[in-house]
C-alpha cells in the first residue's frame, strides 16, 4: 500500500532531523497520527511559533526572542571573559556547569571546507568585532574537541593572537569519578599532556 502524499511529506520532513532515518521517520509519522494527533498538533504550532519569534542575538548570536539575549543583557556577566562555543546547547552546558560568570558568543557552527563552511559561514567577522571591542582580555575557545572542533580553535586563535588577544583553550582530561582503568589511552594521554601542579 502506498502512503499517502501528505504522509509523505511528513515523512520526508522528519527525516530532516538528526539521526532520524527513513524507517524512524515513518514510525514517527504513523504514531503521531495514529496515537497522539494532539501532540503532532502542538509541536506543528510550536514550530511555526519559535520560526516566527526566535532570532540570533545582536551580540552573542544565540537564540532569543528579543535583540539582546538574557545573558548579554545582565550587568552582571564578567565583560572581559568571552567563551566562544558552537552551538547554543554547548553554551547551555557552559552555563550548567555554574563556573564561568562571562559572555558567550555562539558560531553556529565549526569549520568543515569539505561541507563548504568556511569562517563566512561561523561568523567569524562578528566575531572578531565583538572581541575587539575593549571590553574583552580573555577570549576562551570551547569549541568541541573533534577534527573539525579544533580546526576551527586553532584558526580562531591565530586570528585573535595576531590582534594582541589573550586566547585560551578549555581543557581535556580525565572525567571527574572516573578510574583510569576504565578511560580510554587517548583522554589519559591528553591529561598528561595538560597536567598542571598540585595547588594551582
Amino acid at each position: 500500500m502506498k502512503d499517502s502524499a501528505a504522509l509523505e511529506r511528513l515523512t520526508a520532513a522528519l527525516r530532516r532531523l538528526p539521526g532520524v532515518g527513513p524507517k524512524s521517520a515513518q514510525r514517527h509519522a504513523y504514531f503521531l497520527l495514529q496515537h497522539d494527533r494532539e501532540g503532532a498538533a502542538l509541536i506543528g504550532h510550536a514550530l511555526l511559533d519559535a520560526l516566527d519569534s526566535v532570532r540570533h542575538c545582536s551580540r552573542c548570536n544565540t537564540f532569543t526572542e528579543l535583540e539582546l539575549c538574557e545573558t548579554c543583557a545582565s550587568p552582571r556577566r564578567d565583560a572581559s571573559q568571552l567563551c566562544v562555543v558552537e552551538t547554543p546547547a554547548d553554551q547551555l552546558m557552559v552555563e550548567q556547569t555554574m563556573a564561568y560568570g562571562g559572555l558567550y558568543f555562539v558560531l553556529m557552527g565549526r569549520l568543515s571546507p569539505l561541507d563548504g563552511v568556511g569562517p563566512r559561514e561561523i561568523h567569524f567577522d562578528r566575531l572578531l568585532e565583538r572581541a575587539i571591542d575593549g571590553a574583552v582580555r580573555e577570549v576562551i575557545l570551547a569549541t568541541n574537541f573533534t577534527q573539525e572542533g579544533e580546526a576551527t580553535a586553532h584558526y580562531i586563535a591565530e586570528m585573535l593572537r595576531a590582534r594582541g588577544l589573550s586566547v585560551s583553550r578549555l581543557a581535556r582530561g580525565v572525567p571527574v569519578g572516573s578510574e583510569l582503568e576504565y578511560v580510554d589511552p587517548g583522554t589519559i594521554a591528553q591529561a598528561l599532556r595538560d597536567r598542571r601542579g598540585v595547588g594551582s
